[in-house]
C-alpha cells in the first residue's frame, strides 16, 4: 500500500508538471509578442477589392503620436487629418499579431467618411513597446489615454467614434464599458469580437489543437494572471458591453469559425443601448469588408449618419 501511494503521488506530480509546461507553452504562443507583428503587412495586389483603400491611406501624410502607459510602455500611433477641418475623429484598433498597416483599409474608409483617423499600435505590437499582449483588457486603459490625447489635441468639442476588428473589436467594446469613458465618444463599431478571452481560448483549444479545454485553459489563465496581470475570464467584452451606454454596431461573418459567429449574438443582446447587427453572408473571420466592400462602407456610413450626426 505504501508503494502504491508513492506511485500515485509520482504520477500526479508528473501530470502536474506536464500540464504546467504545456500551459507555459500556450501562454507563450498566445500572449508573448511575436516579432512578425512588428513588421508591416504584405500589401494587397491590384486585383484585391480593397487595394485602393490600402494604398491611398498608406500614401497619405501621417503624424506620429506617442503615449506612455501607466506601466511605463511607450506606444506609437498614426494620425491622419481629414481633408476638411473637422472635430470628428475615428480611433481604430487592430487585431492579434497585427499592426497599424493592417488598419490602412479601415483608415481610408473613415477618412473617406470625413473623419480624422488615429491608429495606434497596441502594446506588444508594431512600433509600440511591451512583450505581453493585452487582448483588449490591458489595452482598454491604453485607449482611454488615446481618447484623452485626442480631446487635449483637437479640443473638448471633439466628436469621437471607436472602431475595432477581432481583438481590436474586443478592445473597443471593453473601453465602451469603462466608467470614465469621455462623453466625446459617440459610437462604437465592432467587427468580429469574442465574448471573453476565456470563451475564445476554450474554443481554440478544440478548434486549433483538438484538445479538451479543461484543465489546460485554466492553467494557462492562471499563468496569465501571474505574468500579465489578468485571468482570461476578466478579459470580457461581454461584461463591459453590459455596462455600455453608447450606440454600437456589431459586425460578424456568417462563416467565422475562428471567433464563432454565435458570440456576436450574446454581445448584441447584452447591450442595453441603441444597437445594430449585421452578419456578413459567407464571410470568414474579419473578411466581411473584403467580401462586401460596398455594403460595408454603406452600412457604417448609415450607422454613423444616425448616431454621429
Amino acid at each position: 500500500m505504501h508503494n502504491l501511494v508513492k506511485w500515485v503521488i509520482c504520477v500526479i506530480i508528473i501530470i502536474a508538471m506536464i500540464l504546467l509546461v504545456a500551459g507555459m507553452y500556450f501562454f507563450h504562443v498566445a500572449q508573448v509578442r511575436d516579432p512578425k507583428a512588428n513588421q508591416p503587412d504584405v500589401l494587397r495586389t491590384k486585383t484585391n477589392p480593397l487595394y485602393q483603400y490600402e494604398h491611398k491611406f498608406l500614401a497619405r501624410d501621417k503624424q506620429t503620436w506617442h503615449e506612455t502607459t501607466k506601466d511605463g510602455l511607450k506606444l506609437d500611433a498614426w494620425y491622419v487629418a481629414a481633408d476638411k477641418k473637422t472635430n470628428k475623429t475615428a480611433i481604430l484598433a487592430h487585431g492579434w499579431h497585427n499592426n497599424k498597416t493592417t488598419m490602412a483599409i479601415y483608415g481610408e474608409l473613415f477618412h473617406d467618411l470625413g473623419y480624422n483617423v488615429l491608429i495606434p499600435d497596441n502594446r506588444a505590437h508594431g512600433d509600440s513597446q511591451g512583450n505581453i499582449i493585452g487582448y483588449g483588457w490591458l489595452d482598454r486603459r491604453d485607449y482611454s489615454q488615446w481618447l484623452n490625447q485626442i480631446i487635449e489635441t483637437n479640443g473638448k468639442n471633439s466628436d469621437i467614434i471607436m472602431y475595432g476588428m477581432s481583438m481590436g473589436a474586443a478592445t473597443v467594446l471593453s473601453v465602451s464599458g469603462e466608467s470614465d469613458l469621455p462623453s466625446q465618444v459617440k459610437a462604437i463599431i465592432a467587427d468580429s469580437s469574442y465574448t471573453s478571452l476565456l470563451e475564445e481560448t476554450k474554443h481554440e483549444a478544440g478548434n486549433m489543437y483538438n484538445l479538451p479545454w479543461f484543465p489546460l485553459v485554466n492553467i494557462t489563465s492562471g499563468i496569465s494572471k501571474v505574468r500579465a496581470g489578468y485571468f482570461y475570464g476578466e478579459a470580457s467584452p461581454l461584461k463591459q458591453v453590459a455596462k455600455s451606454t453608447r450606440p454600437t454596431f456589431f459586425i460578424h461573418g456568417s462563416a467565422d469559425t475562428f471567433v464563432p459567429t454565435k458570440m456576436v449574438y450574446s454581445l448584441y443582446h447584452a447591450l442595453n443601448a441603441p444597437k445594430q447587427l449585421w452578419i456578413g453572408k459567407g464571410s470568414e473571420h474579419v473578411q466581411t469588408f473584403h467580401d462586401h466592400p460596398i455594403e460595408y462602407h454603406y452600412k457604417i456610413q448609415s450607422f454613423l449618419n444616425q448616431y454621429d450626426k
